[in-house]
């Protein structure tokens, strides 16, 4: 079985050295279907940028042409001139906001209907293997992370560069020492952030992990609550979600800091930058080399170059929090199900099981639990059609197991199972559940009506009205069953199914699967919480059943498999065919193999 544990190694690795490159290498994907938007928000970003760009040659002209030569009708042109570059800057700026504030939120709407497909493409071994607060975490934390970055800080990123760029090669070309010298402070400012970039992305990892473990323990315990109050345990729970929390608190207090270490930096090196251009640039006033037009436009240059830098200091860590954000979601998006739908190509042993007279047929079957110990180890056996199967056994025989692997919940490490004399893995999901139901011990139900939970998956009933459903209920006497709803068919079924018993949960899954009519039907200690009276008329329908429908029945109760055909006895990994009734009882008082 594959280990799909999350967080097994840091994402955030040292090798990103192309950080910026990198980041965006990343992220352009994510917008391939939002191209038009983006390049139209783009080309708004550009207008935005000329008229910024624009604007101090502009004054720079007024001042050296039109003030000192005292032509005031020259100036009043020149600054109607400048109102409307302003007011291009102000539009394009505001189409490029409005065009990615939509960009962003449908990111975020396909992005979590992405994460939320693959979640259920993903085999059940995941979801043993993380916790549920975690992975809702992913879904909702980290994606709106990037919807944050993508609606507000993406294009103010580019627009940022574009400037600062543009704005550079402006300074050169007006004066390529007097631009060296401006520019001085920002290669060094650029070279630090280089290097504490890995440092910010860490903190930023560890912060959103911290807040899906505090999201984990605060799911298990609104999720078992009855028993915390039960064991009056509240304490435990209290003190473990104390301890998670002052983890997240110190992981943001890091991220935090991390986030405004840039800031003072860039605003250090923007001051930096203006004395150095200040002072030698009155020096070359003074020797005749430079106006005081010039210098009036180099100082809004070198203004325009670093509040772009110092805006970036606070977008950056928004980007690092969205690549963060972005290495959790891809941890699951890059995910693989080990359960996979093969063709007869794929398949490396005989497709058809040697035997084409049994239902199902366990072949030198091997299976662990991730890297754990083996649960079975080299398991054959045979299942017949129409016959009465029970599995008996301790508790953590590998009963459930057992079962798990006939509706291939999961695959075996080593060896076969055939289904119809067919390798199991040939069929597709559908096929396998039309053939196989499964009745957990715990079922579970979703928020509706008990109507809704048994044509759930059901495909042959799905649109019946409820007077349709009742008479196919009928013909396959489970209206019974259905009598022990106050409301019937419309019987609510809250978030938690706490308005219902566990037996009539049980009850439901059990109508759920029979309604399908599956050739094999397992049964995981599903009458466990189940008065005698609705037990005996749950075997009153399974004995009704049709005559090709295999019952597979796990069970701790003796009462609940005298009726088995054949009885296999399930314990240290091994599956023995115990024979009779007495042999199953001596097995399960003595939990050994009886010679």
């Amino acid at each position: 079985m594959s280990d799909y544990s999350l967080n097994k190694t840091d994402i955030a690795k040292e090798k990103e050295k192309g950080v910026l490159v990198t980041a965006f290498k990343r992220l352009i994907p994510l917008m391939k279907e939002e191209g038009n938007s983006v390049i139209f928000a783009l080309a708004a970003i550009f207008v935005s940028s000329a008229a910024t760009l624009v604007v101090p040659i502009i004054i720079g002209h007024i001042v050296d042409v039109y003030l000192q030569g005292k032509n005031f009708h020259g100036v009043l042109m020149f600054s109607i001139l400048l109102t409307a570059v302003y007011i291009v800057g102000l539009i394009s700026s505001y189409i490029q906001v409005k065009v990615m504030g939509g960009v962003g939120r449908r990111l975020l709407f396909n992005l979590r209907n992405k994460i939320f497909e693959k979640l259920q493409a993903l085999p059940v071994a995941f979801f043993n293997q993380n916790k549920e607060g975690d992975i809702i975490s992913r879904i909702n934390n980290d994606t709106d992370k990037l919807n944050q970055f993508f609606s507000q800080a993406f294009m103010q990123f580019i627009s940022n560069i574009v400037l600062i760029v543009g704005t550079g090669i402006f300074l050169l070309a007006i004066n390529i020492h007097l631009g060296g010298v401006a520019l001085i402070p920002a290669v060094i400012v650029l070279v630090v952030t280089q290097f504490l970039t890995p440092w910010v992305k860490r903190t930023s990892l560890k912060s959103l992990r911290t807040l899906g473990s505090m999201s984990g323990e605060i799911s298990e315990s609104i999720n078992n609550f009855k028993v915390i109050v039960a064991f009056n345990r509240l304490d435990y729970f209290r003190d473990k979600f104390r301890e998670s929390n002052e983890v997240n608190y110190k992981a943001s207090i890091s991220a935090g800091i991390a986030s405004n270490v840039f800031t003072p930096l860039y605003t250090l090196a923007g001051i930096l930058g203006q004395i150095g251009v200040l002072a030698y640039g009155i020096y070359l006033i003074s020797v005749g080399h430079f106006t005081v037009g010039l210098l009036i436009s180099f100082l809004l240059y070198v203004n325009n170059f670093y509040n772009p830098l110092r805006q970036l200091a606070s977008v950056w860590p928004s980007l690092q929090l969205a690549l963060a954000g972005l290495d959790r979601i891809s941890e699951i998006l890059t995910l693989e199900s080990n359960i996979k739908i093969l063709s007869p190509e794929e398949v490396n042993v005989p497709i058809i099981s040697s035997s084409t007279s049994t239902i199902l047929e366990f072949k030198n079957v091997y299976f662990r639990y991730g890297e754990g110990k083996e649960i079975l180890k080299n398991i054959n056996f045979k299942l017949e059609k129409g016959k009465t199967y029970a599995f008996v056994g301790p508790t953590g025989g590998g009963k459930t197991t057992t079962a798990s692997l006939m509706a291939r919940l999961y695959d075996p490490a080593q060896g076969e199972i055939y289904l119809e004399s067919k390798d199991i893995r040939l069929y597709s999901g559908e096929e396998r559940a039309k053939k196989i139901g499964f009745i957990l011990q715990e079922p579970f139900l979703f928020t509706g009506t008990v109507y809704e939970n048994i044509i759930y998956g059901n495909k042959e009933h799905a649109g019946f009205s409820h007077e349709e459903l009742t008479e196919v209920l009928e013909k396959a006497n489970l209206t019974k069953l259905l009598d022990r709803f106050s409301e019937g068919l419309d019987t609510r079924i809250h978030p938690g199914g706490d308005a219902i018993s566990l037996g009539q949960k049980q009850l439901i899954a059990f109508i759920r699967a029979v309604l399908r009519n599956p050739d094999i039907l397992i049964l995981d200690e599903a009458t466990a919480n189940i008065d005698t009276v609705t037990e005996q008329l749950l075997e009153e329908i399974l004995r009704k059943l049709p005559v090709n429908t295999t019952r597979v029945i796990i069970a701790h109760r003796l009462n609940t498999i005298e009726n088995a055909d054949e009885i296999f006895f399930v314990n240290g990994g091994e599956v023995t065919l115990a024979g009779d009734m007495q042999h199953a009882v001596d097995m399960l008082l003595h939990g050994k193999r009886q010679s």
